[in-house]
């Protein structure tokens, strides 16, 4: 049975993410009371409702707790509409709630009244790209947590030529090397790490590591 999720919100971002979730097969029911936003949502999304989701008896019609996930995408477009929707959400039963917050009152708020994960996505977005500007070679890092980073990686020039055994990457770093995005016969493959392989220039590392094991790496090779 296809995940089924509701999007609340359809901005920039609960656009974004409710056609992300559609790509992947999950069906996607797309909530906003602007009637030309949810027409838009209607072209991928498996259902588009217009209503406004503070409304207790509309947004019970939409069995929030027969859904798999719910996400609270209002975020700062109002704030006071977050609140209600997240706490109205958790009154109804939605069995994963996650919440979009802008700042860190706001995300206190969401949790006490009943979001299950707050998320922040401008700070997350710019977290990372901090880290991607100040460090050559990191192309991505999502956290795991707050112990574990998982971070594509484009090996310095000084690993090239060398393998996982002579790098001991594990041993020096904390760092493992869980794949290698590598391209193919002109295509982009995912391997599993051949540890006597010497790494090649155009080879992609997914490593997991605690937070700022990958930077030291860049810094020290």
């Amino acid at each position: 049975m296809r995940t089924q999720a509701m999007v609340i919100g359809l901005g920039q971002f609960g656009m974004a993410l409710a056609k992300s979730l559609a790509q992947r097969g999950v069906d996607v029911l797309a909530v906003d009371s602007k009637p030309e936003l949810v027409n838009l949502a209607s072209h991928f999304a498996s259902e588009a409702a217009c209503f406004n989701a503070m409304d207790e008896e509309a947004l019970g019609r939409a069995v929030p707790n027969r859904r798999d996930l719910c996400v609270c995408a209002i975020g700062d477009e109002s704030r006071e509409g977050a609140i209600v929707v997240t706490a109205l959400l958790r009154k109804m039963g939605a069995p994963r709630i996650v919440a979009r917050a802008t700042d860190d009152l706001l995300e206190r708020i969401l949790q006490l009244v009943g979001a299950h994960e707050v998320f922040n996505p401008e700070r997350a977005f710019g977290e990372r790209l901090a880290t991607r500007l100040l460090y050559q070679g990191i192309i991505e890092e999502i956290p795991l947590g707050d112990d574990l980073v998982i971070t594509e990686l484009a090996p310095p020039p000084a690993m090239l030529g060398r393998n996982l055994i002579e790098l001991k990457l594990p041993h020096k770093y904390g760092i493992t090397v869980v794949a290698i995005r590598r391209v193919v016969e002109d295509h982009g493959t995912v391997i599993q790490p051949d540890p006597h392989a010497p790494l090649q220039s155009d080879d992609i590392l997914v490593v997991v590591a605690r937070p700022g094991a990958t930077q030291r790496l860049t810094e020290r090779m």
